[in-house]
């Protein structure tokens, strides 16, 4: 998959922007989805494991080397316990937030600075590399579409078109199909599921938990206008 080396967030975040409109507006609650990517990666890193429905660090001074990462993973470390379903949206906007600075550093996004009614100062963000999100996307697209069998797509694009799937991304679907989705996987993405939590049943129960609370918080939000 192109741009290989972004992480679940990053690659989820990128997947959500709409080109045809400003911002991430492809998901009625797009913090909720990169947070759901950064749980799963973090799991499919060995860093949280599910302990009796619990997320738990594996170590407290161990490192994922990713500034999104990490900084949820400090999060999980000076919170009270809490199970996978409340973390998928808990302060989901931090994570957001991180991603955003993330990819603004590494060129994906324009940070620009503006005044509200010339007084109140904020940031609004632009897409830099469009072609790159175009390439990702059209990958996630042939993951979700069944261009490739199940067991041939890697854990990690797996867990990226699971969780896009979950929240049926109409960035997604080409053309005059956004508002129907694209593809059967799309609506029912269990084998990638499975897939993304294949190396172990710890894993594929935090996946499945992961995208049952995505699931529950999109369905509790009105969809993004225009979708």
């Amino acid at each position: 998959m192109p741009n290989g080396s972004l992480s679940l967030p990053a690659r989820l975040y990128l997947l959500a922007w709409d080109i045809t409109r400003p911002e991430a507006t492809g998901a009625a609650q797009p913090h909720h989805l990169v947070r759901a990517g950064a749980l799963v990666e973090l799991a499919q890193r060995g860093l949280l494991t599910d302990d009796d429905g619990i997320a738990t660090p594996v170590d407290l001074d161990a490192s994922a080397g990713d500034a999104v990462l990490d900084g949820l993973l400090e999060l999980v470390r000076e919170s009270r316990p809490h199970g996978w379903r409340t973390w998928v949206t808990l302060r989901a906007r931090v994570t957001l937030e991180a991603v955003r600075e993330q990819l603004t550093a590494d060129g994906y996004l324009r940070a620009e600075k503006h005044r509200v009614l010339g007084i109140f100062p904020t940031v609004e963000y632009v897409l830099d590399r469009e072609s790159a999100v175009e390439a990702l996307r059209e990958e996630t697209r042939q993951v979700l579409q069944g261009a490739l069998p199940v067991g041939e797509v890697s854990e990690r694009d797996a867990a990226v078109a699971a969780l896009a799937g979950t929240v049926h991304l109409r960035t997604l679907a080409p053309g005059t199909d956004r508002a129907s989705g694209c593809g059967q996987r799309l609506d029912a993405p269990a084998a990638l599921t499975d897939r993304a939590g294949a190396a172990t049943d710890a894993l594929g129960k935090v996946v499945r938990e992961v995208r049952a609370a995505l699931a529950a918080a999109q369905a509790s939000e009105p969809a993004p206008a225009g979708g």
